[in-house]
């Protein structure tokens, strides 16, 4: 059989269309993943720069400081606070202990 004619034509358009969707589909993804990594840069951008120092506070408000963290420090609590090179020396100074990981009482050159 011979597949010529106006049945072949009819197929090859409807085949055409279907292309043609798929590939506005995937416009459309690639157009929400560039939007989505523009958005992920963005907020890379924006985040603001860590603080020098942090102070780690104690369980709860009344607690004295437990740490003296570096500014990046990876085990820095959930309750600390940045705050500048002079605070940090004063509570080192002042007994507050340095974090054993990042040793800011080193970056700072106030070992014992």
């Amino acid at each position: 059989m011979n597949d010529s004619g106006p049945r072949r034509l009819t197929l090859l358009r409807f085949l055409e269309r279907v292309q043609l969707r798929d590939l506005e589909r995937t416009r459309r993804w690639i157009a929400d993943e560039e939007r989505r990594e523009a958005e992920r840069r963005r907020g890379i951008e924006d985040k603001p720069a860590p603080p020098d120092w942090l102070l780690e506070r104690g369980l709860n408000g009344h607690s004295p400081p437990v740490y003296v963290h570096a500014g990046d420090c990876w085990n820095a609590g959930k309750r600390s606070k940045g705050i500048d090179q002079e605070q940090a020396r004063r509570a080192l100074a002042d007994g507050v202990a340095a974090c054993p990981h990042c040793r800011p009482d080193s970056a700072l050159r106030m070992l014992d």
